[in-house]
């Protein structure tokens, strides 16, 4: 049974009982309340009387001063902060942090900080989206033991989810421009600050994106993924690809790495599940990237509910072309005085690993963005039910392409005092590069190799 946290969530807790985790789409009566009551993404249209407004459409449109290509200006860069949250008052403002938020306040009290901001419902997305995400309602099912999806293109899936799979597969499938090719730096600091940035080149492209799409080929491939090694010298030309499958037990994700000094192609069966994330230094797993990726299979998922939460949003400062990556990294956590929290609603999900399975998180709690359904938070446990990992993922809203994403994400480790910041690319020239055409020889095994260089 969901449970009710705030007055508001009543009428949409009562849509959520109404459907059958048997049958996951909702009746049409139900999907009507889409872009109504409910925002086209299915979040609450209406506020909460008091911080949170209600939903108006979004940023749609590039703020003064943006230039197409560039770093992406603060559409609030004159606001101030409303007030900070510190390690000295954060028990009054207990309710509304994680577990994980709290946590780093114990670990780090002379210097996490979180400056929370009016609040702003910034997210927007394109039209085709809205309308594909509204047919998913009364379409999209999960297939057996939920681990893929029928009658699913693009959109979110489950705009009014019954459970806590249907929500984490909004999480997983969510639009990110279709296709998009970055530069970004990862960084894995010491304990006392000291790092070497990791430069990234990735690229995906969801099927339906593809020049030469063709319904009847890799039917069970989501998108194609391919990352290279930028940099330090000793990684680079490294490349790895994946096709991303819809249903990972029926047909496992597919992964190859090209490895440069070998100059061999090889398949790469540990990227999934908890395998080590490219250039981590054992700070991630694989299915962390993005907040989280991958087969769900390996967990039983709850859906708790919703809650009121100040959470990393409209973090236009993280991706400043003013400051620096030194400004950023900084020892135990990323710059607080560079962030920007703001009071949402989200949707609290609980991950249990099943019995029989193994992987190195035994828990996982997730607070999913009701606007986006990004994950923002997530605390992991270790087996033995101890806090291990907090992630956090910095929103912020590409509104010259209409696609919320991240800044950076980071993920903190409560036992060893590092922590992972991945996304950053302050000092890259330009901006992500947004729907580039790709046909399926591009994302090839062969194609790999002769990309591959050292």
């Amino acid at each position: 049974m969901l449970k009710k946290h705030y007055k508001t969530w009543g009428g949409v807790l009562a849509l959520s009982l109404m459907v059958s985790a048997a049958n996951a789409a909702v009746a049409p009566a139900d999907a009507a309340k889409i872009g109504s009551s409910l925002t086209p993404n299915g979040a609450e249209m209406g506020g909460n009387g008091g911080e949170i407004p209600a939903w108006n459409g979004g940023i749609t449109k590039p703020p003064a001063g943006y230039t197409v290509g560039q770093k992406h200006v603060n559409p609030f860069a004159g606001e101030k902060p409303e007030f900070v949250i510190t390690a000295a008052n954060y028990k009054q403002y207990a309710d509304k942090l994680s577990d994980g938020q709290k946590a780093l306040f114990e670990k780090y009290p002379e210097t996490y900080r979180m400056p929370v901001f009016k609040t702003h419902r910034s997210a927007a997305y394109p039209q085709f989206i809205y309308d594909a995400t509204k047919k998913n309602a009364t379409d999209t099912k999960l297939v057996q033991g939920g681990n893929g999806l029928e009658n699913y293109v693009e959109g979110t899936p489950f705009p009014i989810p019954a459970n806590g799979l249907e929500a984490i597969w909004n999480h997983i499938v969510r639009y990110r421009g279709g296709s998009v090719s970055r530069v970004v730096g990862q960084a894995t600091p010491q304990a006392n600050g000291d790092y070497t940035l990791v430069r990234f080149k990735d690229e995906f492209t969801f099927r339906n994106k593809l020049k030469d799409f063709d319904p009847s080929k890799d039917n069970n491939v989501l998108f194609y993924f391919k990352q290279d090694v930028v940099s330090p010298a000793r990684l680079a030309g490294n490349v790895l690809l994946v096709h991303e499958t819809l249903d990972q037990v029926k047909e496992p994700r597919k992964a190859w790495v090209y490895n440069a000094g070998q100059r061999r192609v090889r398949r790469a069966p540990q990227v999934a599940y908890d395998g080590p994330g490219t250039a981590s230094d054992g700070l991630r797993t694989s299915d962390n990237f993005d907040m989280f990726n991958g087969a769900p299979d390996r967990y039983d998922w709850k859906l708790i509910g919703k809650q009121e939460m100040y959470i990393p949003y409209n973090s236009y400062e993280l991706n400043s072309g003013d400051v620096k990556y030194d400004d950023i990294v900084k020892a135990g956590h990323i710059n607080q005085d560079l962030t920007r929290y703001e009071l949402h609603r989200v949707w609290k999900v609980e991950a249990t690993l099943k019995d029989g399975k193994r992987h190195i998180y035994g828990k996982r709690v997730f607070y999913i963005d009701e606007d986006t359904w990004q994950a923002t938070e997530i605390d992991h446990y270790d087996g033995r039910g101890q806090l291990w990992r907090v992630a956090e993922a910095h929103n912020m809203m590409f509104y010259d392409t209409l696609v919320p994403w991240y800044a950076v994400e980071t993920l903190y480790d409560l036992n060893s005092g590092r922590y992972l910041v991945l996304g950053l690319d302050n000092e890259e020239n330009g901006s992500y590069e947004f729907g580039f055409e790709r046909t399926q020889k591009d994302y090839t095994p062969a194609a790999l190799r002769r990309s591959g260089r050292r």
